[in-house]
């Protein structure tokens, strides 16, 4: 069939019976391909090295003549430059599904990064940090952990993801605590948050830390940048006056009272018999660290950075083994078998209910305000006037004992030392509840605790 300018009226009267080609005048290489009434399409037949090349361009229903022509001399152009169209058709077809794999990766990445933002907040955090001081036994830490997240830290900063968090949004939230005058609380905000980061920063390379701290992407700690704030130290000690007020109220002397004192006064009085040991310790002793008869107490001190906590054995005085006797048989009437400080069967006694006791005597007492943490500080200031040494003091107190030294190398259990040093500390307590100056051995502590 001779050449003809393709037009619509000549390609709709193009019928063939059998596959023909309809060839433009104008773009040689351009033909309408046709069999029957079928479908029509624009093709462009070249040759390139002696070998035909052929390309379909489209269906005569999508596409213009001119656009066809347009086609048609941009494959022909491919040639003149040495290249197959075919190719080079492929070539784009490949980009085009690399350019949509791309974006739907990046697509992907946009959602998972919403998804992280939304899942791994600075609240998110805290609550990860403070699981891991559970799950490491660290009970009173992670309370008071979570205690300073929950007040301090503001919604909007707590729905933040953790990793973008500045250190201008945690000045600010510490700043606010302490010009509210609360400036231990600032202080122990600040150092929780950086706990909090350290861990999440160091997870990936510790295998001690938990795993679940790693999805935080914590490459820096916004903490770095904000001053410590140093807590004031105590220095109040109650006087021998004072500390015998304070025995009258957990003996209940004078008082109507005559069923002797309370759980919670029993744990006080444990804790200056015992020589001043930390409350927390004390109601986390079961019936059977008490050895009823070798005279000793098992705690388990977990403070500070151990990853477990350390065995501390108290070999009593007498009155403090009669106080523990007594409490390990008031757990066994109530029907239980674990706790020393059994608040009902197997139910320990609260953390805080041995403070708040100690509060309401000091309230009642009229005198300068002192806390569980100065009666610790009365003990030990007094023992160390009974002429007992700074190393068994800190054997018998459980503080101070690091290093390399004291790590690895002091195994001396220091238990004779730590009892006789209990037995005179309950001779000193007998002699300030009389008002002497010196201890005594002849007059026993009040009523025996039932």
């Amino acid at each position: 069939m001779p050449r003809q300018r393709l037009t619509l009226p000549r390609i709709a009267a193009f019928k063939p019976e059998k596959e023909s080609f309809l060839w433009d005048e104008d773009m040689p290489r351009l033909a309408v391909r046709a069999r029957g009434t079928g479908t029509k399409t624009f093709i462009f037949k070249g040759t390139l090295d002696g070998k035909e090349i052929k390309v379909t361009i489209g269906s005569t229903d999508t596409w213009t003549i001119e656009a066809a022509r347009e086609q048609a001399r941009l494959y022909q152009r491919q040639i003149d430059d040495g290249k197959d169209p075919q190719d080079v058709i492929r070539e784009q077809r490949e980009a085009e599904e690399a350019a949509k794999e791309a974006a739907q990766a990046a697509a992907a990445a946009a959602r998972a990064e919403i998804e992280r933002a939304q899942r791994y907040t600075l609240r998110a955090l805290c609550d990860a940090y403070t699981a891991a001081l559970e799950r490491a036994g660290k009970t009173k830490s992670a309370a008071s952990t979570r205690s300073a997240f929950k007040c301090h830290i503001d919604a909007e900063t707590a729905s933040t993801p953790a990793k973008d968090v500045t250190a201008h949004q945690l000045a600010a939230l510490v700043r606010k605590v302490r010009e509210a005058g609360k400036e231990r609380a600032a202080g122990i905000l600040r150092s929780y948050l950086s706990a909090a980061f350290n861990a999440a920063k160091r997870a990936p390379f510790d295998s001690a830390l938990p795993a679940d701290l790693i999805p935080f992407a914590i490459e820096h700690n916004p903490v770095d940048a904000i001053p410590a704030i140093a807590v004031q130290r105590g220095d109040r000690t109650l006087s021998p006056d004072e500390l015998r007020t304070y025995l009258g109220h957990i003996l209940r002397v004078g008082q109507a009272d005559s069923t002797g004192p309370d759980l919670a006064d029993m744990a006080l009085l444990l804790a200056l018999l015992a020589g001043g040991q930390r409350i927390a310790q004390l109601l986390r002793a079961k019936v059977s660290d008490f050895d009823e008869e070798a005279g000793t107490l098992r705690l388990w001190d977990g403070k500070g950075k151990r990853r477990t906590a350390r065995e501390h054995v108290l070999p009593l005085a007498p009155r403090a083994v009669e106080l523990v006797t007594s409490l390990a048989r008031r757990t066994q009437a109530l029907g239980g078998e674990q706790w020393l400080f059994a608040s009902w069967k197997d139910t320990r006694m609260a953390d805080e209910t041995p403070g708040k006791r100690a509060a309401e005597i000091c309230e009642a007492m009229g005198r300068e305000s002192f806390n569980l943490r100065d009666i610790r500080r009365t003990v030990e200031t007094m023992l160390a006037a009974l002429g007992i040494s700074k190393d068994t003091r800190a054997q018998l107190l459980s503080h101070g004992i690091s290093g390399v030294q004291a790590a690895h190398y002091d195994r001396h259990e220091y238990l004779e030392e730590k009892r006789a040093a209990l037995v005179a500390w309950e001779n000193r307590l007998m002699a300030v509840i009389r008002g002497e100056k010196t201890p005594s051995n002849v007059v026993r502590l009040g009523q025996r605790a039932a």
